[in-house]
């Protein structure tokens, strides 16, 4: 743009030159045009050169134009492009959010299937050992399900509290389990890989008092000893 403004301005003294050139006195350019061919070259003969760069400098200018022109719509024509790219993008994450759970969706439907089939079932009467055939495989189906998108459920009793996949709801004295260890499972945890779903609520086994007291006093009297 700067480049096509000086380009411009150019032209324009050029113009500003040739018109005042042709403005002077009407004696002096008669009096150039009968000079001898040896004297000093004539105001219209430099005139002449300066309609001609002019010419040239206008053509130069109207190129420029055109250049112009041409980015601009160039740059008009992107800009719409970026913004229905925006646009776009912005529908596909929306679309993206609202059908995130699609799959998953589609696979607890046939688990759906089997509970009705179950549910029908059990209003028709009979003993209940084909409903709780129902019942279990509508479990098994459902912890497939689990598994094929990747949750898993984490072990808790018989283990070492770990309180990074153990929530502790209460702890019960005992001495026929080591302290700290899960005793009862309440509710399974779950995690996917990498992450936790949800941690498993368990009782965990602590010394009975009597016990914890005297483990206490040995402790002390070990410390005692070693000093």
């Amino acid at each position: 743009m700067i480049r096509l403004l000086t380009l411009y301005i150019k032209v324009k003294k050029m113009d500003d030159g040739w018109k005042k050139a042709n403005g002077e006195d009407q004696e002096e350019t008669e009096s150039a045009a009968g000079a001898e061919p040896g004297s000093p070259s004539a105001p219209g003969t430099e005139t002449g050169g300066q309609i001609v760069e002019a010419e040239k400098l206008r053509e130069q200018l109207l190129a420029k134009e055109f250049e112009a022109k041409e980015n601009y719509d160039r740059l008009l024509r992107l800009a719409a492009e970026f913004e229905n790219f925006k646009k776009r993008a912005a529908r596909e994450k929306t679309d993206a959010i609202r059908y995130a759970n699609e799959s998953l969706l589609k696979d607890l439907l046939p688990i759906l299937d089997n509970l009705e089939r179950a549910l029908e079932h059990a209003k028709g009467g009979g003993n209940g050992n084909p409903l709780l055939d129902g019942i279990e495989l509508v479990l098994k189906s459902f912890l497939e399900l689990l598994e094929k998108h990747g949750v898993t459920q984490i072990s808790a009793v018989g283990e070492l509290f770990d309180p990074g996949k153990h929530d502790a709801l209460a702890q019960i004295e005992t001495s026929e389990h080591r302290p700290n260890t899960v005793v009862e499972q309440h509710s399974k945890g779950y995690h996917l890989p990498g992450r936790l779903l949800r941690p498993a609520q368990v009782t965990v086994a602590k010394l009975p008092q009597n016990q914890e007291k005297r483990k206490e006093a040995a402790e002390v009297e070990n410390e005692e000893a070693d000093d």
